[in-house]
């Protein structure tokens, strides 16, 4: 499958993707039901998305399936100023070990890197993904 082109950042939206907020990931189901979660992500130097998940869960077995979703990030200042974004696939990591550096180095970003759930991260088995942003909905204005 031909991935359609990533869709340019503009230097206000990266700023605001590069905090550690909370996103909510809606992908569906093979029937159409939709499914959201919430969930930590790292935007990449190369304006992809890195996103982690336990295995096996609903949203990443939809998005491995479907190969697309989309993510609205919100301000917790302002849930009025926001951006959504709509991926797709690029890479599925689903070698564990990488997977399980990929979840503690999120856990780090969001603060949530204590010993006791370092070591819980490590025994678990986690599927990471690198989505290319292919569309983007800025709601950032003042």
């Amino acid at each position: 499958m031909d991935l359609p082109p990533p869709a340019p950042l503009s230097e206000r939206v990266r700023e605001f993707l590069e905090k550690p907020l909370y996103p909510t990931l809606a992908t569906a189901g093979a029937d159409g039901t939709p499914h959201q979660a919430v969930i930590w992500f790292r935007l990449e130097p190369d304006d992809r998305i890195l996103v982690n998940s336990r295995s096996p869960r609903r949203w990443p077995a939809e998005l491995r399936a479907a190969g697309r979703a989309s993510l609205a990030v919100t301000d917790p200042e302002d849930a009025m100023r926001w951006v959504g974004l709509q991926v797709v696939v690029e890479q599925v990591i689903d070698d564990v070990a990488t997977a399980r550096e990929d979840i503690v180095s999120l856990a780090v970003r969001y603060d949530e890197d204590d010993d006791e759930s370092v070591a819980s991260f490590r025994t678990q088995e986690r599927i990471s993904f690198r989505l290319r942003i292919t569309a983007v909905h800025d709601h950032l204005e003042e």
